[in-house]
């Protein structure tokens, strides 16, 4: 063998695949030049784009309903809110009725039993829900993106009314009322609603109210619970078109009914007192009749947010509730007269405005379901949903428009609750003439 030959051949291989290498060969240490993307083939990119915003759009359909979707979440809530299906829409035979239908959510109906249509959702890993109380209740369930549109025909499902289905919605209604009783914070909520608009009236009747019978929850449901007028909300929707075709071909079809009509009553302005000794405490809330609009309501309640006075708003009525011990339930009443009183300067409503605001967007980034909720009170409110809209409806409130709401609040009757030791909280009239 020609040794010098086999060295020639050697050495001309080696050189080659030291350039072939020096190719690939990047830095004085030599690593590896090649990308992940060549590397490992079908490696998911690992600089993604910029993030789109959210997209929200809104329909009403021939039905009534109407459905607003956004398209940025991660997951998808999909909810159904019947805005008139609260305990303020009951009939006056017809107490309980609210709290009780609640329990009907998911129950058999369409030709589908409970088993079923609790194991199609639970089968692609969705979490259902529902709530109720004075005005409206919502049903709905958080899922994977992929499976939202093919569960979502279950909420709209026709309740058969089967008489275990009912029984089982008394008992679970009747368990939630004897809870609620128990505690202070409900039942001084409870307490205002009555002062505000009347004890007997459908808005001051509590809604934890059990011992519906079989005849006023279906009287009650089958008038309350309707697409017309109801919020289709969902979140995560990549395709809004395609959704509502989904929602026209297995939603029900039938002709729309008369929209329900909300129940309620108009703002009195009174006193409900529940003594309670045994608790050792007081707990006292004073209301006024509140603003219609609500970004105006929210910036109004963070106007009152003053010292120890805790405010609170609902649709119809705002005001502040603290609480003492029994000897300092006169102090705490003055404490609350003294934060709803006092005209708020231009200075408090920068801080309310931009608190207020930061407390709406801050809803909308708290979660799907939380997300879907608020875009269910835009459309209610405004009949449409956007966050741009949203921060633009904050932004636009003066501080005049705050001095008049402020001035017409003092102008309706003030409304006193109190619960627990009260004997030395003072009576309605008694403070009514603090605000002439």
């Amino acid at each position: 063998i020609d040794v010098a030959c086999v060295l020639a051949t050697i050495i001309t291989m080696l050189s080659r695949q030291v350039a072939t290498a020096g190719a690939r060969v990047g830095g004085a240490r030599g690593f590896s030049v090649l990308t992940a993307a060549e590397e490992f083939p079908g490696l998911p990119s690992t600089s993604p784009g910029e993030k789109k915003g959210s997209v929200a759009s809104v329909t009403t359909l021939p039905s009534g309903l109407t459905v607003v979707t956004e398209n940025a979440s991660l997951t998808s809530t999909v909810s159904l809110t019947f805005p008139n299906a609260g305990s303020s829409s009951e009939g006056s035979s017809e107490a309980g009725a609210a709290i009780a239908s609640r329990y009907l959510s998911f129950k058999s109906g369409s030709g589908l039993s409970s088993a079923l249509i609790v194991r199609n959702i639970e089968d692609v890993g969705a979490t259902p829900f529902s709530s109720a109380g004075r005005r409206g209740a919502t049903v709905g369930f958080t899922a994977a993106r992929e499976n939202a549109a093919f569960i979502a025909p279950l909420l709209a499902t026709e309740c058969s009314f089967e008489k275990w289905d009912v029984k089982e919605a008394q008992q679970l209604a009747a368990a939630e009322a004897a809870e609620a009783t128990s505690n202070a914070q409900v039942s001084l909520s409870d307490q205002i609603y009555a002062a505000a608009f009347g004890a007997q009236s459908a808005m001051g009747r509590s809604y934890y109210t059990a011992g519906a019978s079989r005849a006023a929850i279906v009287a009650f449901y089958e008038r309350n619970y309707i697409l017309n007028g109801a919020v289709l909300a969902a979140t995560g929707i990549a395709d809004h078109e395609a959704f509502l075709r989904m929602v026209e071909e297995e939603f029900p079809s039938s002709a729309p009914g008369a929209a329900a009509s909300e129940g309620g009553a108009a703002y009195m302005g009174g006193e409900a007192r529940v003594a309670a000794p045994s608790t050792g405490y007081a707990h006292v809330a004073l209301a006024f009749e509140g603003p219609t609009s609500a970004p105006l309501m929210n910036v109004m309640k963070h106007c009152l947010n003053n010292g120890s006075a805790m405010p609170f708003a609902a649709p119809g009525i705002i005001g502040v509730y603290g609480g003492s011990e029994p000897s300092g339930a006169s102090s705490t009443v003055d404490a609350l007269s003294n934060a709803v009183g006092s005209a708020p300067s231009a200075d408090i409503v920068a801080q309310a405005k931009a608190a207020a605001k930061t407390e709406a967007l801050t809803t909308l980034d708290s979660g799907s379901q939380s997300l879907a909720d608020a875009m269910t009170a835009s459309v209610l409110d405004s009949s449409g949903f956007s966050a741009k809209a949203l921060a633009e409806s904050y932004d636009a409130i003066t501080a005049d428009e705050i001095a008049k709401a402020h001035a017409a609040m003092l102008k309706s009757k003030v409304s006193l609750a109190a619960v627990g030791d009260i004997t030395d909280v003072p009576y309605q009239a008694t403070i009514a003439s603090r605000f002439g």
